[in-house]
């Protein structure tokens, strides 16, 4: 299945597999700024409008887990496809949404739909490069994830102040069916399809408790998964932390995106260079370690009001440059052991992990607060959680961290 690519072939087919992923963070990201005009429309609290939010996690993480043996059994496009399409016409849906149980209704139909592209793209990574590279193309690929935070925002600021709120989702729409043709045009097939696979629950059920007895998947799962939940806890709290208690414009709510999407770009191209010298466990183990100490110093700084704005963003942007990090190489060292059945071991990674945002949203929107300290409460909380798992791995004799995986590598 691997083959050589040239270097335009190679940038083209990272951009189409980026794009796949940037669905859900600009589902996410896009339509933040339109929070309080949402809330005043629909004659709802915002708090509400955060469970659309919440919505939309809990349909990514449950989506993913059909489509992992859909994409092992009929190959990774056709399965894809149908996703798009689910996506485009719940976005539509999302902008017709007349009260706020619709819209959280068609939210959760919309992430069905567009968590296709996460789970295709990843198993896509794993069926066309070599396990050596698989870190570097993920750090290629967040490169274009991170990107999204930066435009979606502040195009969801402009769209939001220009026109109204509905307009994100018909964009999103447009968006998706711009991809989708990009899709058809670019990607490989990826893995042939697996006619044996079967689709019974019961089958596919024991082929995940497979994929979660893998112990280098389970740990490097959960470590990534509750580390990189943080940024969720700084998502589901954002508008309201920014807008309403700094009281900052739309437009400014969106730079703010942007200046915080940099912190994870940088480090994320960081890693690209690092990964020649160091292997991907002394990266992680590095950057949570990092993240732990600027994430207690977060929550001492806002208990004790140290921070105005410029000195909260500014320590959030020090903060999430480990989750650039985290993220690439957690992933790739997870999904490595998976020569076969990539689609589902794609999907309950995706899954376990946005199940775990979707628990920190709910619980961050939970408590609120005339101060930032939920926020950072939320992201600390998640560094350390991470940080625990890898800790507790390491000091079990014999685990995978301290083999280093040699023969997973050595393929």
């Amino acid at each position: 299945m691997e083959k050589k690519y040239s270097k335009t072939e190679y940038f083209k087919i990272v951009l189409v597999l980026g794009a796949l992923c940037t669905i859900s963070p600009f589902s996410i990201d896009m339509y933040l700024p339109g929070f309080p005009e949402m809330a005043k429309d629909l004659n709802t609290p915002i708090s509400n409008i955060q469970l659309s939010l919440t919505a939309y996690l809990v349909g990514i993480a449950i989506g993913q887990l059909f489509y992992g043996p859909l994409l092992d059994k009929y190959g990774r496009k056709k399965p894809l496809y149908a996703g798009l399409a689910i996506y485009i016409l719940a976005s539509i849906g999302c902008a017709m949404s007349q009260s706020v149980a619709n819209l959280v209704f068609m939210r959760f139909l919309q992430a069905i739909g567009g968590c296709a592209g996460m789970v295709s793209a990843q198993a896509i990574v794993r069926d066309i490069f070599p396990v050596k590279k698989i870190a570097q193309a993920m750090s290629l690929l967040i490169l274009v994830i991170a990107v999204s935070p930066m435009i979606a925002p502040t195009l969801g600021g402009f769209v939001t102040a220009a026109y109204d709120w509905h307009w994100v989702f018909i964009i999103l729409a447009v968006l998706t069916a711009f991809i989708w043709i990009a899709t058809v045009v670019v990607l490989p097939a990826g893995a042939l399809p697996d006619r044996e696979i079967s689709l019974k629950p019961k089958q596919v059920w024991k082929g995940y408790i497979k994929v979660l007895e893998n112990r280098q998947f389970l740990v490097y799962m959960l470590a990534g998964g509750i580390a990189g939940a943080a940024p969720f806890a700084y998502i589901a709290s954002s508008a309201d932390v920014f807008m309403n208690l700094y009281g900052l414009s739309e437009h400014q709510f969106g730079w703010i995106f942007a200046i915080l999407a940099f912190a994870m770009i940088g480090s994320t191209q960081l890693n690209h260079i690092l990964l020649k010298k160091f292997s991907s466990q002394q990266i992680i183990n590095f950057s949570l370690h990092y993240q732990v100490t600027v994430g207690l110093i977060l929550v001492t700084g806002v208990y004790f009001n140290w921070f105005d704005v410029l000195s909260l963003i500014a320590l959030m942007f020090v903060f999430l440059t480990a989750h650039g990090l985290n993220g690439p190489n957690t992933t790739a060292l997870s999904m490595a052991p998976f020569a076969k059945a990539a689609g589902s071991a794609s999907a309950m990674l995706g899954s376990m992990r946005m199940a775990i945002g979707g628990i920190v949203t709910a619980i961050v929107s939970l408590f609120h607060a005339s101060s930032a300290f939920p926020m950072v409460m939320g992201m600390a909380i998640c560094a350390v959680g991470g940080f625990i798992v890898l800790k507790m791995d390491q000091s079990i004799p014999g685990t995978i961290s301290r083999e280093r995986n040699k023969e997973v590598f050595a393929s």
